[in-house]
């Protein structure tokens, strides 16, 4: 049982390297250090019950400091053609296929078409078509990996629904989600399974 919870800790430590979002990091730590505390004072041994707690502390500070910084955001119109659209899509081509395989940035006709700045770091890149009765039939919605802690998601269907209102939403439509992370980000969003013009869907209601 003691040797199960050292492993334990070393897993968890050696998991969180692999995390790209900072704050999964500092909490996978801080699980692998308290581990490692337990596990050295079940074994005796002060080395590893001080190099952990000091370690712990620096984790749980980095923790405080991430939950009180205040990021900014912002919304941006964009168009296709636009340069440094090309540039995002081009960078993150390859993990944009795994949730949004059928994304092509062709037109803007009809379109609400944005990015998301936090901090002036471009995280996240929004298309939808318009129809005529107020549904925004989402093409894409992707947030880069390291931003994926839903707040972009809040932002945009939160603090930004007077924008999407004015350009004549009244619902965001998924016709098709082909990533189970995505569908768990929709579902902590407010979306729900309804019926489209027939077809099966996850809505999001504005109005």
């Amino acid at each position: 049982m003691i040797v199960a919870i050292g492993y334990f800790a070393s897993l968890l430590l050696a998991f969180s390297l692999l995390v790209t979002n900072t704050i999964k990091f500092r909490w996978l730590s801080t699980g692998g250090q308290i581990s490692f505390i337990t596990y050295g004072i079940l074994i005796g041994a002060m080395p590893i019950i001080i190099a952990n707690s000091v370690l712990l502390c620096i984790n749980i500070y980095q923790l405080i400091k991430l939950y009180r910084y205040e990021e900014t955001f912002h919304l941006v119109p964009i168009k296709t053609g636009d340069m440094l659209i090309g540039k995002f899509l081009s960078f993150y081509q390859k993990d944009i296929r795994n949730y949004f395989p059928d994304f092509a940035f062709l037109s803007d006709d009809h379109k609400t078409c944005f990015v998301v700045l936090r901090d002036l770091v471009v995280s996240n890149i929004f298309v939808a078509t318009l129809t005529a009765d107020g549904n925004a039939i989402v093409e894409i919605n992707y947030t880069v990996p390291n931003y994926r802690d839903y707040k972009v998601g809040r932002f945009i269907f939160d603090k930004e629904k007077e924008y999407l209102v004015a350009q004549g939403v009244k619902q965001i439509v998924y016709e098709k989600v082909f990533n189970k992370s995505h569908q768990q980000f929709l579902k902590a969003m407010g979306f729900v399974e309804q019926e489209v013009n027939g077809k099966a869907c996850i809505v999001k209601k504005l109005l």
